[in-house]
């Protein structure tokens, strides 16, 4: 670990609020082991500003002269993954000639825009410093918005389609982007003291451990638009034009991370989310009102971990929260572990909510042992809540114990499970179903997919959350390209017929694939409702393609009830879409004036 030197600089050289820091040295004293002797020095002083600023620039030396920036290694099969080196700020036109088929007369005029990281100055990097090394992760990355606009003329029923994209511009982004050099340490991933090192100098310098990435999704709440990632607030974006406009608390009655999934309660329109927090309160559930302006209710879970919950369920009644053995522990960094890590031998549990309850209004569920990232639906059946989600014996975040073979172990992991049979080593993701009876406190589970293709980032008609639903969608995955990069590539889409059974596998639902040609794969696909439509899946699947062959993006429209045919529309793009990772269709007016 960092010399006691070193820390006491850091530490009496601060110049940050006393709010901060005290929150700050109650980290230290409740994280760092007895028989350390590591001296912490008191932290509740006022220091002048022209001592801060001297403080900040001696720290800033620091971490010049012994910190080292490297950028981490891109192979071919992963040339995708890689940012763009700037972003448009502009619309401009899509012209006919890069419509492949027609853009439906009943397809629904709105935005479709896409969410996912964008590092800068050339990717992602490693430091590497007398403390040890630390590493961004594959999930890191400013986060970047790449959009299609769709505007239907009523006088002749033709289409305009603009594209445009841009920076999610964060106060970490803006202080990095002006510094014109990577700053921010890695503070995640990578040997124990570089990580500690990392977390305390970024706080020092800049006042946050890591950078807000606002990376992960994009969602619209009362008429207005956020971009999100997991480790923050919403920032609130013009639809129109992609501009940042700002934090988005609830008029400071939020000061946490914010889940990059909340949902919408279906009668009240409310929006539930949740925040876990490396510190206790490690997870909190609130309400916010329909009109957006006020948080009309806020608990503590009460959680004994901070277990790493990305998404969240609702329905009529009730919020439902995942305690998978998935968790962020500063007590395991401290003593030389990883922050993150997933224990296949702790324990998971669902709990059930009442929609304003507390902790201990919460029903829990225990389940078996599992890694889940994203909830397909919930939904009330007489007595029980039923769950449905993506099930895996292994988590992909953030991946290898540091020092492992990142290649080899992602590689190995993501091979499809018949070809060595080791499931329980395997991030292969599987349509699961949990029956939790309110009554008795039976839990039934069961798989609702078989092995053939692993499933991931799931949608549905966004009318039915919280309610129950016929139609699921979600991602496939391509393992065989999956294994040979490293990465999740997605080869493809699927129709989960949620009521209708398999006729070949007993107890498996019925699924349809619609499988993208060779070395095409997809991201940040979502359900586009018909405009007039009376059934659950009338409608379209948009997502945006990559062909690694040509190097050309394009979107692709695909008709849901046709759902194995040919999109009804590819539209090319004017420049490369790396993948991403949470997309979302906002219908609304669209009025904006394109590049010249």
């Amino acid at each position: 670990m960092a010399s006691s030197s070193v820390v006491q600089l850091m530490i009496s050289c601060s110049a940050k609020k006393p709010s901060l820091f005290t929150n700050f040295d109650h980290f230290i004293k409740s994280s760092i082991p007895s028989s350390t002797s590591l001296k912490v020095l008191p932290l509740q002083v006022e220091v002048p500003k022209i001592v801060k600023s001297a403080c900040i620039k001696l720290v800033d030396a620091f971490v010049d002269s012994v910190f080292e920036f490297v950028d981490q290694p891109v192979i071919p099969s992963q040339s995708n993954f890689a940012p763009l080196d700037h972003d448009l700020k502009e619309a401009v036109f899509i012209t006919a000639v890069n419509i492949e088929g027609r853009i439906p007369d009943d397809f629904t005029a709105g935005v479709y825009v896409r969410n996912g990281p964008n590092p800068l100055f050339g990717g992602l990097k490693s430091t590497i410093s007398k403390f040890g090394r630390s590493s961004h992760t594959w999930i890191e990355g400013e986060g970047i918005l790449h959009s299609l606009y769709f505007n239907k003329h009523s006088s002749d029923g033709t289409w305009t389609i603009l594209y445009n994209n841009r920076y999610v511009e964060t106060e970490t982004y803006k202080q990095e982007k002006q510094r014109n050099k990577p700053s921010f340490l890695p503070a995640i991933e990578g040997d124990s003291p570089a990580v500690v090192s990392a977390y305390l100098l970024n706080l020092l310098r800049f006042g946050k451990v890591n950078k807000d990435f606002s990376n992960t999704n994009v969602f619209e709440h009362a008429g207005k638009f956020y971009s999100i990632a997991e480790n923050y607030v919403p920032q609130m974006i013009d639809i129109f034009t992609l501009e940042t406009l700002g934090d988005w608390s609830i008029d400071g009655s939020w000061n946490r991370p914010f889940t990059g999934h909340p949902k919408r309660a279906p009668g009240s329109g409310e929006l539930v989310i949740m925040g876990v927090n490396a510190t206790k309160p490690f997870l909190e559930v609130g309400v916010i009102s329909a009109d957006g302006n006020s948080l009309v209710h806020k608990a503590d879970i009460k959680l004994n971990r901070c277990t790493l919950c990305h998404d969240i369920g609702v329905t009529e009644r009730y919020n439902v929260i995942l305690d998978f053995p998935l968790s962020l522990d500063i007590n395991r960094l401290m003593s030389g572990g990883p922050l993150i890590k997933y224990n296949k031998e702790g324990y998971a549990r669902i709990g059930v909510m009442p929609r304003y309850g507390d902790a201990e209004s919460v029903k829990w569920f225990d389940v078996e042992p599992n890694c889940t990232l994203h909830v397909l639906n919930c939904f009330e059946d007489d007595a029980e809540v039923v769950a449905w989600g993506f099930r895996a014996h292994e988590s992909i975040i953030p991946g290898p114990d540091f020092g492992l073979n990142k290649f080899e172990w992602f590689s190995t992991r993501l091979k499809p499970i018949e070809s060595d049979g080791v499931e329980d080593e395997c991030v292969f993701s599987r349509a699961y179903e949990w029956r939790l009876n309110m009554k008795t406190g039976e839990v039934k589970e069961r798989y609702l997919t078989g092995t053939e293709f692993a499933m991931e980032l799931s949608m549905i008609n966004g009318d039915f959350t919280g309610l129950k639903n016929r139609y699921g969608y979600t991602q496939v995955v391509d393992s065989i390209a999956s294994s040979a990069s490293g990465l999740p590539k997605y080869g493809g889409l699927a129709k989960l017929y949620l009521e209708e059974q398999d006729t070949e596998s007993e107890g498996l639902v019925r699924v349809e694939y619609h499988h993208f040609e060779e070395n095409i794969f997809c991201s940040g696909a979502a359900f586009v409702p018909k405009e007039g439509g009376t059934e659950e899946d009338d409608g379209w699947m948009i997502t945006f393609v990559h062909n690694e062959d040509t190097n050309i993006s394009q979107a692709y429209i695909i008709d849901t009830k046709k759902f194995t045919c040919e999109p009804v529309a590819k539209i090319t793009l004017p420049c490369r879409v790396p993948y991403g990772f949470h997309g979302a269709f906002m219908p609304i007016s669209v009025q904006i004036s394109p590049k010249v």
